[in-house]
């Protein structure tokens, strides 16, 4: 069979550097007046940054970003997925505070643009901010005021109540979320939350009495949410919610508009059925509905959440330490898009092995319209699933695209028609302690590939279950075929020109499988004269 050298194919990763674990970060766009502190971090590691105050249109902001390969945003830009996709230098965003409803991350992901977030860098500026609109609710401070300014001295319209013994409901159990329950606490209030990624022994580390949302409704004086807004928690209160709640309930909201269903929660206003509102947040921002932030029982703040000195210079601060980290490829907390970059720490070398069986199998194949299971053997591996998966998924593609990583590597293997399952296990492999199996199958054939990390360097184990006479490093050039007369077979790849580096081949009787390793990659010459049957080349 006459072969092409797959060398020619290979595309360089141009984002990522699967082997060293870096992005690579050389010059970033601030906006939405991030603090100043992430310009200072940023340039004292060799990072260029340019702070600016400017509102830029989509095609403005499209072409600003030209010359930029990051860019920090807190809430008022929206990096939308054509943004995205016409800023073929963005490698990384970066979202200075929590919520990253303003940035596609979908799209990101399929373009290899890594998404973070400063999960901890407002947690208390909008902890306390939430805090601080369950004590005006209780005692109508901002009417009071307005009163006082209006030239007034009316104490008996603003009668209060106290917060002591009132049970507050937390509606998400993270940072925020918890660190409001505790400062409530020390108002003396029970504290009740619910959060499906939080479990009932977590939640009551923080004095939370963890419940199902249908029993949080009749049972909260206060309902503070603390959710992403997605399709599960839109309109979460809404005519229903709100109907099975404690008359005069109050809400709050600094978290996402649209958590509460604003129609609804102006009709049970009107109706006697909410007692009180404080909103952060809206569906529209700047607000649009007036009539809602109007109402004599709202307290409308205009999304003021992190809005403190200290919170956005945490943020800000934070978030360049994070860009520094993952340009020196030392930490990814914060990484929102990319488990092989989130969940890589330790396994490193196991990253470059899984990319390597996958160029290895795609020369097998040629064709994406394969299944494949990789199985992670061994302690070391056993959550390392999401992480060869993307891995695997680069090395199969890479020859197909002109820009692949670890982001959107499995995604776009998974629209190419590459179907992939992991799976994990304890057992040794061919005393291996640690080893990952890959197995593809397509219509007509199907292959195994075994491969192990020795001396942090990843090396081929077995075909089909048929382990080689000695594990052969995975790198240089390659020649794999399957031959009865291994002789014979070699006499016609030297004929070719080729010099050879190493040699193994399977155990057992019958034909078996061999793996050459050449000083030089053969030229596309040299490979169309070698004449055996299904040989494959591959360049790594």
């Amino acid at each position: 069979m006459v072969l092409r050298s797959l060398c020619s194919k290979l595309t360089v990763c141009s984002q990522i550097n699967i082997h060293k674990m870096v992005v690579k970060i050389s010059k970033v766009l601030l906006l939405d007046n991030v603090d100043p502190s992430a310009k200072t971090i940023l340039e004292e590691n060799g990072i260029a940054a340019t702070l600016s105050k400017e509102k830029f249109t989509t095609p403005e902001l499209i072409k600003e970003l030209q010359a930029y390969d990051g860019v920090v945003v807190r809430s008022a830009t929206k990096m939308t997925a054509e943004i995205i996709e016409n800023c073929p230098n963005l490698k990384i965003i970066g979202r200075a505070g929590v919520g990253v409803d303003n940035v596609d991350i979908k799209s990101a992901t399929k373009n290899g643009v890594v998404v973070m977030n400063t999960p901890g860098g407002n947690t208390l500026s909008a902890a306390e901010h939430t805090c601080t609109l369950i004590c005006c609710l209780s005692r109508n401070v901002p009417a009071a005021d307005a009163s006082m300014k209006a030239g007034k001295w009316d104490r008996k319209a603003f009668m209060g109540h106290e917060l002591y013994g009132k049970t507050l409901g937390i509606i998400g159990l993270g940072r925020i979320g918890r660190e409001a329950g505790i400062r409530m606490q020390s108002f003396g209030m029970k504290t009740i939350g619910f959060d499906p990624l939080v479990s009932k022994e977590e939640a009551a580390k923080y004095n939370i009495e963890w419940m199902k949302t249908d029993e949080i409704w009749p049972e909260a004086d206060y309902i503070t949410v603390h959710t992403p807004l997605i399709p599960q928690t839109k309109g979460l209160l809404n005519d229903a919610s709100f109907a099975k709640c404690k008359k005069g309930v109050r809400v709050i909201n600094c978290a996402r508009g649209g958590i509460i269903d604003e129609d609804a929660l102006l009709r049970a206003l009107q109706s006697g059925q909410c007692g009180g509102a404080g909103l952060d947040v809206y569906v529209e921002e700047p607000a649009t509905n007036m009539p809602l932030v109007q109402h004599a029982k709202v307290v409308a703040c205009p999304h003021l959440g992190a809005s403190t000195k200290e919170g956005q210079a945490r943020c800000g601060k934070e978030v360049a330490e994070q860009f520094v980290n993952v340009a020196k490829g030392t930490d990814f907390f914060g990484v929102l898009n990319a488990p092989a970059l989130t969940h890589a720490n330790g396994i490193e070398d196991w990253i470059t092995l899984a990319t390597q069986l996958g160029k290895v199998a795609k020369s097998f194949f040629k064709v994406n319209a394969v299944q494949c299971n990789i199985a992670s053997n061994g302690n070391l591996l056993t959550r390392s699933g999401r992480c060869l998966e993307a891995a695997f998924s680069a090395g199969y593609i890479q020859s197909d695209y002109s820009s692949v990583n670890l982001i959107n590597a499995a995604a776009l293997a998974n629209n190419a028609g590459v179907n992939i399952s992991t799976s994990n296990s304890k057992e040794k492999i061919f005393n291996f302690a640690n080893s990952c199996s890959i197995v593809i199958k397509a219509e007509t054939k199907a292959v195994s590939l075994t491969g192990a990390v020795v001396d942090g360097k990843p090396v081929l184990v077995a075909i089909d279950n048929r382990p080689f006479s000695f594990p052969l490093p995975m790198s240089g050039s390659f020649l794999i075929f399957q031959s009865s007369d291994i002789a014979s077979a070699i006499g016609v790849v030297t004929n070719a020109g080729a010099s050879l580096a190493s040699l193994a081949c399977t155990t057992g009787d019958g034909d078996k499988w061999v793996a050459v390793t050449t000083v030089a990659a053969l030229s596309e010459d040299a490979l169309s004269r070698i004449r055996i049957p299904n040989i494959i080349a591959v360049n790594f």
